[in-house]
């Protein structure tokens, strides 16, 4: 089971499942600690999908198989865990011939209504933050839920099982779990279970963070102040991720507990070496109470106080390359002119004596036949240069009057060949609200001009603001470009499109528009664009925003309104 729930995306976990707040439930008072007592008692006897006996009163866990068939599309390839009356399986969505995963439980659950409406609203949210849903039905006395399945993606909790995260790594990871619970907790959502498990990290360095709404449902886990649970969790997690310890006396998650009887002390008390503002961020979080590690810094209660905390602290850059230094340079004998001649081994061999200084009166006299040769020379050579220049001075001006040089003249100023740069892959940039069409982003660069990624319809323009800072996408080029600029194919025309390329650190930024590097800017009335870079930027990840979209009509997608669609997009080296 360790290495399926390594791969799986969204699995309910079952091991280590000590409540986030074990220490800190008296000091919370959030209602929780009753339901997570009784989780853990329900994980303890069904631990790892082996399946333990119900207790009465409970609905039975559905009786499917691998092979079975949902809605003629998903067929259930191997259960993954099996608890609290509902299972989750890896399946295969045999329509679009891909992986995914599904959460399954009968439609008399007690629970089945409040997983549907959270699977629903999680599916609404559109963050690509987030491991989407993809489809939540009732069915045949069925209850299903549909998400990714990312097989590339590690859990930081194997990945905390080698040791503590390195410094960049655990500053990626909280910012970019707190952006994006900040923007789920402005739509209304909440996680409430958000354990090392519920944590990826992709194969492109991208944080992820599963189970949104839906995992607490399942278990039936409530709160009365969620984005104070939120960010407690999150505070959880990055001491983890500093330390290999769990901030609580109890074991959990693979992870060793704090000693018994020290209470919460700070990570750069527990492990040498830790970061120190990290420390006081995680302290922050977890120490709701006021206890905060330094005492002019107050506690972060949500997690939109928790991204502004980070965006406050001097930026953590990623460790240099370290480069391996080349092997000592190592004279051969054929250089040292005894090629043929080896001696035996560990012998020295002789070096040849230079040849004797020209004393002699034979010497003497080739000394000043070659020196006089040598300024014969010299002066011969002056004479006919000075001759060539004074010729060709003549005849520049001559023509100086008369000739002219055109583009192709080879003489003129060589136009530097642009070459293409191939993306490699892309995804939706969310600065504030719910994502665009998340799911569209490939369109933009799949080679077809009749496809393509669109934003949605607002009322007032060209100007994005207020409703919208803006909407973009970031690209990735597979490796670090000097980017020259990139043409665009945009579906609508009218008013102006006004699109901003800048530099990124990832799929993900880990800051805002504002901090990045901006590389060029265009304006548009009609369907193609380009945009020159201003100044040379050498970059991998380029974030390619829009601030203003013209007015359009209305199409199969929306009604009349200030909107974009972007076909074709290409990078120039």
């Amino acid at each position: 089971m360790a290495e399926r729930s390594t791969s799986a995306v969204d699995v309910a976990d079952n091991s280590g499942d000590e409540p986030l707040t074990a220490k800190a439930d008296q000091s919370t008072s959030d209602g929780v600690a009753q339901d997570r007592e009784r989780e853990r008692e329900t994980d303890s006897e069904e631990a790892q999908g082996s399946g333990g006996t119900e207790s009465p009163g409970k609905a039975s866990p559905p009786e499917l198989h691998s092979g079975h068939k949902l809605a003629r599309r998903y067929r259930l390839e191997e259960c993954v865990t099996r608890l609290d009356g509902f299972s989750s399986w890896r399946a295969v969505d045999e329509k679009l011939r891909r992986a995914v995963g599904v959460h399954l439980l009968p439609a008399d659950h007690p629970r089945a209504r409040s997983v549907l409406a959270a699977a629903r609203s999680s599916a609404l949210l559109g963050d690509p933050r987030f491991v989407q849903v993809l489809d939540a039905v009732e069915e045949n006395d069925l209850v299903y839920v549909v998400h990714e399945w990312l097989p590339d993606a590690t859990e930081l909790t194997a990945l905390l099982a080698s040791g503590p995260l390195e410094v960049h790594e655990a500053y990626q990871m909280v910012s970019q779990v707190s952006q994006a619970m900040a923007a789920a907790h402005r739509e209304g959502l909440a996680h409430l279970r958000l354990t090392p498990g519920a944590v990826l990290r992709t194969s492109s360095g991208q944080w992820r963070i599963r189970g949104l709404a839906v995992n607490a449902a399942l278990r039936g886990i409530s709160s009365d102040i969620p984005q104070r649970t939120d960010t407690e969790a999150i505070g959880a997690l990055l001491y983890a991720s500093l330390t290999q310890r769990w901030p609580y006396e109890s074991d959990a998650y693979g992870l060793s507990g704090l000693p018994k009887g020290v209470g919460l002390i700070a990570p750069d008390q527990v492990r040498a070496g830790v970061h120190r503002g990290l420390s006081e961020l995680a302290m922050r979080a977890l120490a709701n109470d006021g206890a905060t590690a330094s005492r002019h810094e107050s506690p972060c209660t949500t997690p939109e106080e928790l991204v502004k905390a980070i965006s406050e602290m001097p930026r953590i850059r990623p460790p240099e390359p370290a480069f391996t230094a080349p092997p000592e340079y190592q004279r051969t004998s054929y250089q040292q002119g005894t090629y043929g001649r080896q001696g035996p081994p560990g012998a020295t061999q002789p070096v040849a004596a230079p040849p004797p200084p020209l004393h002699s009166r034979t010497g003497k006299a080739l000394k000043w036949a070659v020196s006089a040769l040598l300024i014969a020379a010299l002066g011969l050579g002056s004479w006919q240069l000075a001759d060539a220049l004074m010729d060709r001075g003549n005849k520049s001006d001559d023509t100086k009057q008369t000739h002219t040089t055109d583009g192709n003249d080879k003489n003129g100023d060589q136009t530097k060949p642009v070459r293409p740069i191939k993306i490699q892959q892309a995804q939706e940039y969310v600065a504030e609200g719910s994502a665009q069409a998340a799911g569209d982003v490939a369109k933009t660069f799949d080679g077809d001009s009749n496809t393509y990624w669109r934003t949605k319809k607002y009322n007032a323009g060209p100007k994005l603001a207020p409703y919208k800072p803006g909407v973009g996408i970031v690209y990735d080029l597979g490796s670090a470009q000097a980017l020259s600029g990139a043409s665009i194919g945009l579906r609508y025309a009218g008013d102006h499109t006004t699109v901003h390329l800048y530099a990124a650190d990832s799929l993900a930024p880990s800051t805002s528009v504002d901090g990045l590097k901006e590389i060029g800017t265009a304006t548009t009335t009609g369907t193609t664009m380009k945009v020159k870079a201003s100044k040379s930027v050498k970059t991998q990840y380029v974030l390619l925003w829009i601030t203003d979209v013209p007015n359009a009509p209305s199409d199969g997608y929306s009604s009349a309104g200030y909107k974009q669609a972007v076909t074709d997009v290409k990078f120039t080296g």
